[in-house]
């Protein structure tokens, strides 16, 4: 096991937490014996993205255990898993840097798995979970959307949800240098990545907790991904009010030519009436995918910070006056 002060890391494991008390014991005695069959320098960064549990004295006394291997990110308020992601990347020291969720859905054992292929040349290291155990509807959804977002964005991944990944610095760099209000790691590492690879990993159910993520958080984040990386929806918006033009044009055209020939009639009002609905909700949807876009321009050009860290639990020493902003 080599976690001594003066050994500089050559992995660092970056661990978002929120409220996941109930996770943390039994994800200590996975990833520690996992990261110590490396048998390399390594560092595990945990970032506490404004706990409201006792995340935080557990995370603490775990690091006067492994002082020299661990530490600890506390945020003071809850910016979510991307920018506790983020911050852990910011502060991490080594080459390889691996993202690990805290629920142990994804098992720590497959880090080792992960580090070789790094070392094999490859940049990025995605993962895609196998036998996912997930409710039907979360599955579905997750796969029609995966294929939607590789359409729109022109990536290539079959699993945007699965956090399990691993980077070589070169590119953590580049991410680092982005000053994006809002981003997604994974597809922002795909971007940059040079000689990326896809490997299955397992899946487990959640043993610990609730699930963080809500169907409207899903949604939003997938919002967030796809107009963070293409134009496709202003596209598609477009070609559709072309369209949509188009027949209301010939529609009217024919309905002109109908008043002359026929006279006029009063048995197509309800038609009117549905094809007025469908434009409206036409409108509507195309406003609010415009909206979108817009909105993201107002988070940028606001410039606040993407998270704001209250205190940083260092090897050096703990930093208990230091608050810190970062917009970069």
């Amino acid at each position: 096991m080599k976690e001594t002060l003066n050994s500089t890391p050559e992995v660092s494991v970056i661990v978002p937490v929120f409220n996941e008390e109930e996770s943390l014991p039994r994800l200590f005695e996975r990833l520690f014996p996992a990261l110590d069959g490396l048998e390399r320098p390594y560092e595990v960064i945990f970032v506490n993205d404004g706990s409201r549990d006792a995340t935080l004295p557990l995370l603490l006394r775990a690091r006067e255990r492994r002082p020299g291997a661990m530490r600890v990110i506390d945020f003071n308020g809850n910016f979510g898993q991307h920018m506790a992601i983020m911050a852990g990347f910011s502060l991490a020291r080594g080459n390889v840097m691996v993202t690990l969720d805290a629920d142990l859905q994804n098992p720590p054992e497959e880090i080792p798995r992960m580090v070789r292929c790094v070392d094999e040349g490859h940049d990025v290291v995605g993962t895609v979970r196998k036998n996912r155990q997930d409710s039907l509807f979360r599955v579905t959804a997750s796969r029609l959307v995966n294929r939607l977002t590789n359409r729109l964005t022109g990536l290539s991944l079959h699993d945007y949800g699965c956090m399990l990944r691993a980077y070589r610095r070169d590119v953590i760099d580049i991410i680092n240098e982005s000053a994006e209000t809002t981003t997604f790691i994974p597809a922002l590492a795909q971007k940059f990545a040079i000689n990326p690879v896809e490997i299955e990993v397992a899946h487990s159910e959640r043993e610990q907790g609730q699930s963080k993520y809500s169907l409207f958080r899903l949604v939003r984040l997938n919002f967030d991904l796809m107009t963070g990386f293409s134009l496709a929806p202003l596209q598609a918006v477009t070609m559709a009010g072309i369209f949509i033009s188009a027949l209301s044009f010939l529609f009217a055209a024919f309905m002109f030519i109908r008043r002359l020939l026929v006279g006029p009639e009063a048995e197509g009002v309800f038609t009117l009436l549905a094809i007025l609905f469908l434009l409206m909700g036409v409108t509507i949807s195309c406003i609010g995918i415009e909206g979108e876009y817009v909105g993201r321009i107002y988070q940028e050009v606001r410039k606040r910070p993407r998270y704001v860290v209250r205190k940083i639990y260092d090897t050096n020493g703990d930093l208990s006056n230091k608050w810190e902003t970062k917009n970069i």
